[in-house]
């Protein structure tokens, strides 16, 4: 089933799923014609595979931990912390532990 997108003005809830998190897929939570905002679910040892966006992203670790590889300084990212990236670099995301993040993509026109 696939989950809606939230609608404009409607509170979206990005706390972390904690027990939840096992049983969560990553998802779209909305996409509008500037921005798209993805809720990013990765198990300890997952990865999300190298790719570009043609857009500015960030990557917000709500919970657990991630390393995110690119063509300049990788890092691990812990609950609570962000990264941003210029549109068209490549990038992998891997899970370090259970973790669920926030990804923000500015769309280009």
């Amino acid at each position: 089933m696939a989950i809606p997108h939230a609608s404009p003005g409607q509170v979206i809830n990005v706390r972390p799923l904690n027990d939840l998190l096992a049983n969560t897929k990553t998802f779209s939570i909305f996409k509008s014609q500037d921005l798209q905002l993805i809720r990013l679910v990765l198990k300890a040892g997952e990865s999300f595979p190298s790719h570009s966006v043609d857009g500015e992203i960030t990557i917000h670790c709500i919970e657990g931990s991630i390393y995110v590889s690119c063509n300049g300084p990788s890092t691990v990212l812990a609950a609570g912390e962000m990264l941003f990236l210029e549109r068209n670099v490549e990038h992998a995301v891997d899970a370090v532990e259970d973790a669920s993040a926030l990804v923000t993509i500015a769309i280009k026109p």
